[in-house]
C-alpha cells in the first residue's frame, strides 16, 4: 500500500510521531510536506495529499493540521476522498469499517502522539465492511458526479 502524507506547521511533530508507525505496519509512504515548523498554509498540503489520493496515484492519505477541521475540509473537496477526521480509535474504526475512508485527518494539537499512533494502528488495520455501506457510498459518489458536471 502506498500513503501520502502531508501536514502544516502545526502537524508536523505528530507527523514525525507517526511515520515510524507507518514503518511499523509495513507502509510504503511519501511525505508531501511540510518539513518545517514555519507558518505556512495548509490546504497547500491538504491539496498536495488529496490530489494524489483522489487520481489514484497513491490508495490513501494521512493529513494533520492544528484542529484537523481545516484539513478535512479541503480534503473532501476533491472527487472520491473521503476524508475522516479523527482524535480517537473508535471513530478511526468505523470511517473504515462504515465509511471506506481513504483520507485520515489528525488534530496535531488536539490529540498526543501515542495517541495519534494507536489512531493510525486502527485506521489501517481495519478493513470496509461493504454490504449496505457500499450502498451509501455508492450515493455519495452520484452526489459527487452530479455536483461536478
Amino acid at each position: 500500500m502506498k500513503v501520502a502524507i502531508g501536514c502544516d506547521h502545526a502537524g508536523i511533530t505528530m507527523k514525525n510521531e507517526i511515520t515510524p508507525v507507518l514503518d511499523e505496519l509495513d507502509i510504503d509512504w511519501e511525505d508531501f510536506g511540510t518539513n518545517s515548523e514555519k507558518s505556512c498554509d495548509y490546504p497547500d498540503f491538504g491539496e498536495r495529499v488529496s490530489e494524489e489520493v483522489s487520481k489514484g496515484s497513491v490508495e490513501r492519505g494521512i493529513l494533520i493540521c492544528g484542529t484537523g477541521i481545516g484539513m478535512s475540509i479541503v480534503a473532501n473537496k476533491f472527487p472520491g476522498v473521503r476524508a475522516a477526521l479523527c482524535s480517537e480509535d473508535y471513530s478511526a474504526k468505523m470511517s473504515r469499517l462504515h465509511n471506506d475512508a481513504n483520507v485520515l485527518v489528525l488534530p496535531g494539537r488536539i490529540i498526543d502522539g501515542n495517541t495519534a499512533g494507536n489512531i493510525v494502528r486502527v485506521w489501517f488495520k481495519t478493513d470496509f465492511e461493504g454490504g449496505r455501506h457500499q450502498r451509501r457510498l455508492d450515493k455519495i459518489t452520484a452526489i459527487e458526479k452530479r455536483l461536478n458536471k
